[in-house]
């Protein structure tokens, strides 16, 4: 991380079921910063379940959306962001993030993302004939946007309370290295 970013946010990028929204819920809440997830924002904003914007618009509408929601996000301070896990998936989206935010990307094995999203019926994504196989190749395809992360921590086999105390850990090593 370079000195000439002011991280004023801490944003949580990875692969769905990795713990970014529960995590970051319990890390807004001990740095007392505000928690906001791009997901709840843009179906709020849109009216709409992402579920239904993927089904009527299209994926690429949606992610039209992700990208102005980020950029609005570079006037905020104080606050946790969890992302969607292809938002960083933009370039744009990643380099803006950087701009205003220690960037952490939250890890896990296919096998244990599918074990916690399996059942959930909003995830447009996995409404395939094989879910885990398409588990497997988005985080294929998206491992190296994921390491761009300024932190990778792996949520595999931790606790949400232990994922939220490293990410607070690093965040304050982070802040507190560049005064």
């Amino acid at each position: 991380m370079t000195t000439a970013r002011n991280v004023v946010n801490l944003a949580l990028i990875g692969f769905m079921g990795t713990g970014k929204s529960s995590v970051g819920r319990l890390v807004a809440e001990q740095l007392r910063f505000d928690f906001l997830d791009t997901d709840e924002l843009i179906e709020t904003r849109a009216g709409q379940s992402i579920t239904e914007i993927f089904a009527q618009n299209g994926e690429p509408a949606f992610r039209e959306l992700e990208h102005r929601l980020v950029r609005e996000l570079a006037a905020r301070t104080r606050s946790v962001i969890a992302t969607g896990g292809g938002l960083p998936v933009n370039p744009a989206n990643l380099v803006s993030l950087k701009q205003h935010a220690l960037v952490v990307c939250l890890w896990a094995s296919p096998e244990r993302i599918f074990e916690r999203v399996h059942s959930q019926t909003h995830r447009p994504l996995l409404h395939e004939p094989d879910p885990r196989a398409k588990i497997r190749a988005l985080l294929t395809s998206r491992e190296t946007t994921y390491r761009q992360a300024d932190v990778l921590v792996n949520s595999e086999f931790r606790s949400i309370r232990e994922v939220a105390q490293q990410v607070v850990h690093q965040f304050r090593l982070a802040t507190h290295a560049r005064k």
